[in-house]
């Protein structure tokens, strides 16, 4: 009994960063219900933002794992950021005035005023998934998405146009697609018939009420690798107490994206106008889940050995379980075609970078 209970507990650890939505880092998990807006405005007559240009940013979700490494990126390049928050006090924690003090911080009722002469919006709230799935969390997943989606686009469009921002970036997730072990998924492949394929259509179907002057580019966000959040802030402990291995069969494919590429690619969509519609937010080169897990330990110097099983983890997740034991294999072909540059197009690269940092 004891030893089932602690493969219980690894399990809840192991599993809570494979969903296929845009990761939070647990440092600021309470702030779920935090909505972040980031304005960009040109100082320049074109609608589109040249990449010498200076930009005014502001990013809903600019408080978790994602957003804050975008707000870092936009503001050593030089550029403005707005943060629209429901809670001062809780973006103040995130983004303290003296470290942050170009930095501007409004409250819900200040949003409209805040998008009024923006060129950009870049979407990226949603609550973390990475929980069982009661009826009463599922309802909340999809409505922290799809509320502050529809606030956000509804206020683009009754914002007069000669101040409407020229583009939109919504985040969506890798979800879309569904779960296979064996079919290979690009912008073209239709959606999965599954819980979160049912979130992603609603997430998306509500950015796609912009108005048709403003550009939208929808990136569906694979497993973010960094070393501040996401999955392997959960694996890395793991590896280093020897007790490291792949979820279930490790069968699975994993579809992931480095922190720094994914936050290029948001920035690229940001500014070059040849990015529209759905971009896959994935690197070029997925694995299998016992891929993924043996570079890991090789980096680490550890090795992955101890699976977990798949009844611990559907014992943890319930439906959510099929997510993780199944995954999905998911190509950037609009990314490739666009000339995109990766950084890490290999997980072993993105690997060393980010465990050679820690």
């Amino acid at each position: 009994m004891e030893l089932c209970m602690a493969t219980l507990s690894r399990a809840h650890t192991a599993v809570a960063p494979f969903l296929s939505a845009p990761p939070l880092s647990s440092r600021v998990r309470d702030f779920r219900k935090l909505s972040v807006v980031c304005l960009c405005r040109i100082n320049s007559e074109s609608t589109e933002s040249p990449k010498d240009t200076q930009m005014v940013v502001s990013i809903t979700g600019a408080t978790g794992f994602i957003g804050r490494r975008l707000v870092q990126k936009l503001l050593s390049d030089k550029h403005k950021v707005r943060v629209l928050t429901r809670s001062r006090t809780k973006a103040q924690f995130v983004f303290p005035v003296e470290n942050f003090p170009e930095i501007i911080i409004a409250e819900e009722e200040e949003w409209r005023k805040c998008i009024e002469g923006s060129n950009a919006v870049v979407n990226l709230a949603g609550m973390p998934i990475s929980t069982r799935w009661s009826p009463e969390i599922k309802k909340e997943i999809k409505q922290s998405r799809i509320s502050v989606t529809s606030k956000v686009v509804g206020l683009i469009n009754h914002t007069s146009a000669e101040v409407r921002p020229s583009v939109l970036v919504s985040a969506t997730a890798i979800g879309y697609y569904g779960t296979s072990e064996t079919q290979v998924f690009d912008e073209t492949s239709p959606s999965g018939n599954d819980y979160l394929s049912e979130v992603c259509r609603e997430w998306e179907m509500k950015a796609h009420n912009v108005d048709n002057g403003v550009r939208l580019v929808l990136i569906r966000i694979g497993i973010v690798l960094g070393k501040d959040g996401g999955a392997l802030a959960k694996m890395i402990p793991l590896f280093v107490m020897f007790a490291g291995g792949p979820l279930g069969t490790g069968k699975q494919w994993f579809s992931w994206i480095h922190l720094d590429d994914l936050v290029n690619l948001i920035c690229e969509s940001l500014t070059n106008p040849s990015y529209r519609g759905v971009i896959n937010g994935t690197a070029p080169n997925p694995v299998r889940m016992s891929e993924m897990c043996d570079q890991l330990g090789q980096v680490i110097g550890r090795p992955s050995w101890l699976p977990v099983p798949d009844f611990a983890i559907k014992a943890v997740l319930g439906e959510g379980a099929s997510v993780v034991l199944e995954g999905q294999r998911v190509l950037p072909a609009k990314a490739k075609e666009l000339g995109f540059s990766y950084k890490y197009p290999y997980v072993k690269d993105a690997l060393e970078a980010i465990v050679g940092g820690l």
